[in-house]
């Protein structure tokens, strides 16, 4: 039922490809024996915004938001997990344990990441709202994770769900703000973690 892999393989990266979202966890250590802080957990659509680098790092283009936990807890301690969850007929769960960096559009990492991106390399996204979203800014940071640790397991008690589309609220929102507007909401909503952890500065 369950197993590790040493890198992702084909087959592997196939079933990340076809999963129309995934989910991202982290943690902050606030005390020295690493305790403390609220352990986060986002779910990410969008599947032209997450990438497969290579066999053992993945990397995903995150978007404005509400939150900035996940850039805030990287900063502070680099440990992430995110999982892909099959809910089709064929059940399985993905995880893939590791350290997660945040890739800034200044930093000098970026052009080399972003032509994993469809949205950011040539403009074709699922749907025009998102690339109308990511021409004004909306992207926050890149994250880049690379894997220590990569294991599946049954999924057996998840249920069996349809997809109906992908929802574009949020490419929609941003679609509506000018790149000022944004950067003027990340400065306002992003700056700290809900523990006060730095997260954009």
């Amino acid at each position: 039922m369950a197993a590790t892999y040493s890198e992702l393989d084909e087959r592997l990266i196939k079933f990340i490809l076809n999963q129309p979202m995934f989910f991202v966890a982290t943690a902050p250590c606030l005390a020295s024996s690493g305790a403390g802080g609220h352990v986060n957990v986002s779910p990410k659509g969008y599947k032209d915004t997450f990438a497969v680098i290579d066999a053992l790092t993945v990397a995903y283009l995150d978007l404005t938001g509400s939150g900035s936990e996940t850039i805030a807890h990287l900063r502070q301690n680099g440990r992430i997990t995110i999982m892909f969850c099959s809910f089709d007929r064929s059940p399985k769960i993905l995880r893939i344990y590791g350290r997660g960096e945040v890739i800034m559009p200044d930093d000098p990492r970026w052009d080399s990441f972003a032509p994993h991106f469809p949205a950011l390399r040539d403009g074709s996204v699922s749907f025009a709202s998102l690339g109308d979203a990511l021409d004004r800014g909306s992207q926050r940071a890149i994250i880049v994770v690379t894997a220590d640790r990569i294991s599946d397991s049954c999924g057996y008690a998840v249920p069996v769900m349809e997809l109906v589309e992908e929802r574009d609220l949020l490419a929609r929102w941003a679609e509506r703000k000018s790149a000022g507007e944004l950067a003027a909401y990340r400065v306002k909503h992003n700056t700290t973690s809900i523990d006060g952890l730095p997260a954009l500065t």
